[in-house]
């Protein structure tokens, strides 16, 4: 099992709760950097530390590379959120968060559309392959 998959799986419901308050206070259609710039400040009000738009490093046999990559939310260091604004989730989208997810080694992930209307209908949760055994 992952070191901190138990810490991560505790988190999500923080971070689930946060999301439908930034949702209930801005609704669906806005662009996706001001949900994300929301999502980080109702987290902090939570007492959640979380940081947003880093650059994803990728290691290859000591070898480093930074990336044009940037992910949206860590949160706590171990769980990554991706927030979107579109109208709907595609393959791609869960693609680019396990992508994220295996660069970092970051157990749990959640994907959020908060173009839905109900954010809850939105809201995947994915688990880095290996982390929960």
């Amino acid at each position: 099992m992952h070191p901190l998959f138990e810490k991560a799986s505790g988190l999500t419901e923080s971070i689930i709760a946060a999301a439908i308050e930034v949702h209930r206070d801005k609704g669906p259609g806005l662009i996706e950097s001001i949900y994300e710039w929301c999502l980080t400040k109702e987290l902090g009000l939570r007492g959640l530390n979380c940081v947003s738009q880093k650059v994803v490093v990728v290691d290859y046999k000591g070898f480093k590379r930074e990336e044009p990559l940037r992910f949206d939310v860590l949160v706590e260091s171990c769980v990554l959120v991706e927030a979107k604004a579109v109208e709907r989730i595609l393959p791609i989208h869960t693609a680019q968060l396990l992508s994220y997810m295996k660069l970092l080694d970051i157990p749990l992930g959640l994907l959020i559309n908060l173009h839905e209307m109900k954010v809850t209908d939105g809201i995947s949760r994915l688990i880095l392959p290996g982390a929960n055994k």
